[in-house]
């Protein structure tokens, strides 16, 4: 009898302690949950991430989030995610999901890949005019970058007070691409544009340009950005794995079990940082707005550098390939075709759009390298 009351006493402590605080957080993981099953965005990370946040502040959370014996996800936390490796893994998956055909058949659109990543920096200057110290503003313009991994490896570098944040953002604006991109596209251009139609040669790849192109730009990179060789590296490599064409089964497991099971323990253990009392405040909502900032800048800096290109063209560019060139794929590359085919039903842009989209990932691990390496340098870090 003494035991049940004593127990009766723990529990109601513990539902005393219950905060609003909890509670919004309580619904943020439900609302996490909702998109990830019933809109069936990102589902692999939003559902773990949801669970977790709604774990992780419940009144007794901190068995599984404090210490380093008794707090699983902190030591999974530290394993994972705080000296990058979950992320760098994930690029494996990634590029051994990855064809560069479309790219390697028109390389020209690399240039669309550097293009819109202009959010990237515009976001980073925006930040800093808001009062973010460097190394934050730094990781926050990283969410434009339009690529997950990219974006904790980059704030988890320098040690980012809002890692948090910055990773659910960065992921949730990924999966509204679909519904970010077509209205900002449909601002800076004219219908006339959108009908643009381009010719599509399909080129032959010979098997020895597919194997040497991953280490070709890995070697690139080193030497354009340092910072970038352990993200463009690994998502290199992962391509490698794809193309050399001796390991099949490693690629196929590279590509499907590897991914979705970091893809699983990264949204499970970021949520170790979004506890009510660091999460909930003013830098998180504005961490979001510049977030979905940035992501528009992205589209239109992709958009008028394609506009650039056809004052001096005549085999006119459809703008909204530059919009492809962000690194959120394959659906900014869908976006675009579903567009140009809603323009013209005769319009074919997949390819087109595809070769960007790839470029964009290439651009993205880059960019963020080459931000690392700025602020690194401004800093003395």
């Amino acid at each position: 009898m003494e035991k049940f009351l004593t127990n009766m006493v723990a529990l109601f402590e513990n539902v005393t302690n219950i905060t609003w605080q909890m509670a919004v957080m309580w619904i943020i993981g439900a609302i996490l949950i909702y998109l990830a099953i019933k809109k069936e965005m990102e589902p692999s990370l939003l559902l773990p991430m949801g669970f977790g946040v709604i774990l992780v502040n419940l009144p007794m959370s901190g068995a599984i989030t404090q210490g380093t014996e008794e707090g699983a996800l902190s030591v999974l936390f530290d394993a994972g995610i705080a000296n990058e490796l979950f992320p760098l893994i994930l690029f494996i998956g990634i590029g051994a999901m990855i064809d560069f055909g479309p790219l390697l058949s028109n390389p020209k659109m690399l240039l669309f890949g550097a293009a819109a990543q202009f959010g990237i920096f515009f976001t980073l200057s925006m930040a800093r005019l808001f009062g973010f110290e460097l190394v934050d503003a730094a990781s926050i313009g990283i969410i434009g970058a339009a690529d997950g991994p990219t974006s904790i490896f980059v704030a988890n570098y320098f040690h980012s007070n809002y890692s948090a944040a910055i990773t659910v953002a960065a992921y949730s604006y990924m999966a509204l691409v679909p519904m970010i991109q077509p209205p900002v596209i449909k601002m800076i251009t004219t219908k006339k544009e959108r009908m643009i139609r381009m010719k599509y040669e399909q080129k032959d790849i010979s098997p020895a340009v597919r194997i040497l192109f991953p280490i070709i730009v890995t070697m690139i990179a080193g030497f354009v950005a340092p910072k970038s060789v352990a993200l463009v590296g690994f998502l290199m490599f992962g391509n490698l794995i794809r193309e050399c064409g001796v390991l099949r089964s490693l690629s196929e497991t590279a590509q499907n079990v590897l991914a979705n099971l970091i893809t699983i323990f990264l949204g499970i253990t970021v949520a170790v940082n979004m506890k009510a009392e660091t999460f909930l405040c003013w830098e998180t909502l504005l961490i979001f707005a510049l977030g979905l900032i940035s992501f528009i800048f992205d589209t239109i800096g992709g958009v008028f550098f394609a506009k650039f290109l056809n004052l001096f063209s005549k085999n006119k560019i459809n703008p909204m390939i530059g919009a492809a060139g962000i690194s959120a794929f394959p659906m900014a590359s869908r976006v675009v075709h579903k567009m140009g085919r809603d323009e013209d039903p005769g319009n074919f842009l997949l390819m087109h759009a595809a070769g960007a989209n790839v470029a964009g990932q290439v651009g993205s691990v880059i960019a963020g390298g080459l931000v690392m390496t700025l602020v690194s340098a401004a800093l003395g870090l």
